[in-house]
């Protein structure tokens, strides 16, 4: 299958290749997408001599070249008419009728002149459709976010999510306006259906699913949560899907210097132990270091479970039912990845039993609160 896709090196276009180039090669078999792919991008630095030897060759065509921020406001009309038009024209002096996609903007209901040229682009493309048969598939999407978009262009997401992650201001305009969002992986998965032949329709138009609704308020407080997340080690709720888009989002726009923080080693005699990340509802993961012959723990817990990972050295856990005498041992290895759990009512050790550093990788049910830490001291 041959794909001519215009806009190739903006946002929506720089995903969607990277997707399909990763489906040609055999890694990405998510989609179902199993046809020989050829990938033909056509953007404002391509040999416009290209353009018609791509659009007799194209088996499907991506139109999401398009105009958002012009310095001059006639540029909207010569981008998104304009083009649309050339391309159109290109497509039916070689006969072909393969199928056509355009992006589209829920601005083109509004009477603006970005809206208008978008509302013109729309006509045009039913109109080719009508006129040579080719199946259309006009996508009036929402507002669009994702890596590899734009601040101050592609959308306000992108512009809070670059600022905040570099400590610059914002500005919020009205905290109770609602927005629709359309993610960007959600959009790719949607154009690699429609080909497919099968676009998600709704009436003359098509859509991307899921649509996601907040306000702009909820928005700025959630991406503005992001870094202090890094002090607080608590992780985003991830399980909400719009906070875990966004946070992917976020984390895109980090300075190239950034990537990295630092954490709080608690540090002594025995080795050391190390929060890693904590959650609401998924608890704790922890470092704990121990020095050779180091024994670490003796106490049980009512509520809170463990999971133990030994993944450097070698040691032993011992467990023993509070109340009786019987003392069980499980023996690990960072060559052997074994997990073990430590279930409530037991009280329980690790002991280095080599002669280097044990590094265990330790899960707890929940975050640790000094409050009510469920922690008491008995020998094994």
């Amino acid at each position: 299958m041959n794909i001519l896709i215009t806009g190739a090196k903006g946002f929506m276009g720089k995903n969607l290749i990277a997707t399909l180039e990763a489906i040609r090669d055999g890694k990405d078999k998510s989609h179902g997408l199993t046809t020989e792919l050829n990938i033909l991008p056509y953007d404002l630095d391509t040999d416009p001599a290209l353009l018609d030897g791509y659009c007799r060759q194209a088996d499907f065509v991506c139109h999401l070249a398009g105009v958002n921020r012009p310095k001059d406001t006639a540029e909207f009309m010569e981008g998104n008419f304009g083009f649309t038009s050339t391309l159109l024209t290109a497509l039916k002096k070689h006969g072909n009728r393969s199928p056509v996609l355009i992006t589209s903007s829920i601005q083109a209901a509004l009477d603006n002149p970005y809206g208008q040229s978008k509302k013109a682009g729309e006509n045009l493309m039913f109109a080719y459709g009508r006129e040579t048969g080719a199946p259309v598939y006009v996508y009036r999407l929402p507002n669009a976010f994702g890596k590899w978009s734009r601040p101050n262009y592609n959308s306000a997401i992108a512009t809070f999510c670059n600022n905040i992650a570099r400590g610059l201001p914002i500005t919020v305009s009205d905290r109770a306006n609602a927005l629709n969002l359309v993610y960007i992986d959600d959009i790719v998965a949607e154009i690699i259906r429609a080909m497919q032949g099968k676009p998600n329709r709704a009436g003359e138009f098509c859509e991307v699913q899921p649509v996601h609704q907040a306000t702009l308020g909820q928005i700025v407080d959630w991406i503005s949560s992001f870094p202090e997340s890094r002090t607080s080690l608590q992780v985003p709720q991830l399980d909400q899907p719009l906070v875990k888009k966004l946070y992917s989002t976020y984390l895109s726009f980090l300075p190239e210097d950034a990537f990295a923080y630092p954490l709080t080693m608690h540090v002594d005699d025995r080795g050391s132990f190390t929060e890693v990340l904590r959650s609401p509802d998924r608890g704790q993961v922890s470092i704990n270091i121990s020095k050779p012959g180091i024994t670490k723990g003796n106490h049980w817990h009512h509520t809170k479970n463990e999971k133990f990972l030994v993944v450097k050295g070698q040691g032993v856990i011992r467990f023993r039912k509070i109340g009786e005498d019987q003392v069980i041992e499980y023996f690990v290895n960072g060559d052997e990845l074994k997990v073990v759990d430590i279930p409530t009512g037991y009280t329980h050790n690790i002991e280095n039993l080599g002669q280097e550093d044990m590094v265990t990788l330790m899960w707890a049910n929940e975050p640790f609160d000094p409050q009510k830490p469920d922690t008491y001291f008995e020998k094994v």
